[in-house]
């Protein structure tokens, strides 16, 4: 992996990098068209404001595919939860009829999500690094 990859931090070199799942509420197919622009907008700004950057984004018409690098300070729950919170808000506010459409349940995200960390060395190389520590001199 070239150094450029990484993020430096005070006394710290780290790359965390997520691929995050989540669907709408029910699984309705509403994410398309203007909604699907708006929402990847969205989903940018969200990005750009809280320093994660964006490597992959995918709106299908029921759920969302992300996979961003974040700073190593923030925990993979309270990515999601910034995205999926913030997200709701403002799409509710620019769609109107999709506030409407899920005023019964209250809520535009289901709760549930999907996190999986996302490396550049396979878990075997790296059992196989640590493994080869004490004999490495």
């Amino acid at each position: 992996m070239s150094e450029e990859q990484y993020h430096s931090a005070s006394h710290c070199k780290y790359l965390i990098q997520y691929h995050i799942i989540w669907c709408l509420k029910f699984r309705f197919s509403v994410l398309q068209g203007n909604i699907e622009f708006t929402l990847k907008q969205i989903l940018q700004k969200i990005c750009n404001d809280y320093g994660y950057n964006i490597k992959a984004l995918e709106v299908m018409p029921d759920h969302i595919h992300i996979f961003v690098d974040v700073p190593q300070t923030v925990a993979p729950c309270d990515v999601v939860k910034t995205l999926k919170s913030i997200s709701a808000i403002e799409l509710f506010k620019v769609f109107p009829q999709l506030k409407q459409f899920y005023a019964r349940c209250g809520v535009l995200w289901s709760r549930g999500y999907f996190v999986s960390t996302v490396g550049h060395i396979s878990e075997a190389t790296v059992i196989k690094y640590i493994e080869e520590q004490k004999t490495h001199d």
